[in-house]
């Protein structure tokens, strides 16, 4: 069998096979509300790019506006199209726009929702594996400091009435750390 030397001579199912087990892009930028990095669609993108002349292809994104009445919002699909000229692989990505979101102007609540449609249509075109990102789920919870609780305290008496009411004493310790005193009365109810 004749090995194919020249990469604008594969398919394009072989084109961006290379692209998904070559791509890389870095999560350069930071969310400081969720306090993780992430990528965008434009470094998607743009980490593209080195690929597009060497193989001899082309990447575009293109977004249509879907209303659903059912449901009440604008959803957005986002559509990433590799084509080499002759033939073409598509991978989509479905989202809403939350037209309640707070402290957004209305061509914020479309931007925003278009990122990320775009990312993520980028992202299953190409294989980029985010499951374990933070904007996949929730995000970390910065740890808090617990309260301290003495038996002087006026939060104690609350604390004895939970647990004589059947509370755990488990719950008790997951909001506040509690002296030695406190520990062994609480534990002994």
């Amino acid at each position: 069998m004749a090995t194919k030397t020249n990469e604008k001579e594969l398919t394009l199912n072989e084109k961006l096979a290379i692209i998904q087990t070559e791509f890389k892009s870095k999560k350069s930028r930071y969310n400081s509300f969720g306090k993780y990095n992430f990528r965008s669609a434009e470094d998607i993108l743009e980490a593209t790019k080195p690929f597009l002349l060497r193989l001899g292809v082309s990447v575009t994104v293109n977004e249509h506006l879907i209303y659903e009445a059912n449901n009440g919002f604008p959803i957005i699909e986002s559509m990433a199209t590799i084509s080499d000229g002759t033939s073409s692989i598509r991978a989509t990505a479905i989202v809403g726009v939350d037209l309640d979101q707070k402290g957004m102007q209305m061509p914020q609540k479309f931007g925003s929702a278009s990122s990320y449609g775009k990312k993520y249509a980028l992202g299953n075109l190409f294989l980029i594996d985010d499951t374990q990102d933070p904007d996949h789920g929730t995000p970390t919870q910065p740890e808090v400091k617990k309260s301290a609780l003495t038996v002087k305290d006026p939060a104690f008496e609350k604390a004895k009435d939970f647990i004589a009411k059947g509370g755990s004493i488990d719950t008790i310790k997951k909001k506040y750390e509690l002296d030695a005193e406190a520990s062994k009365i609480l534990e002994s109810l």
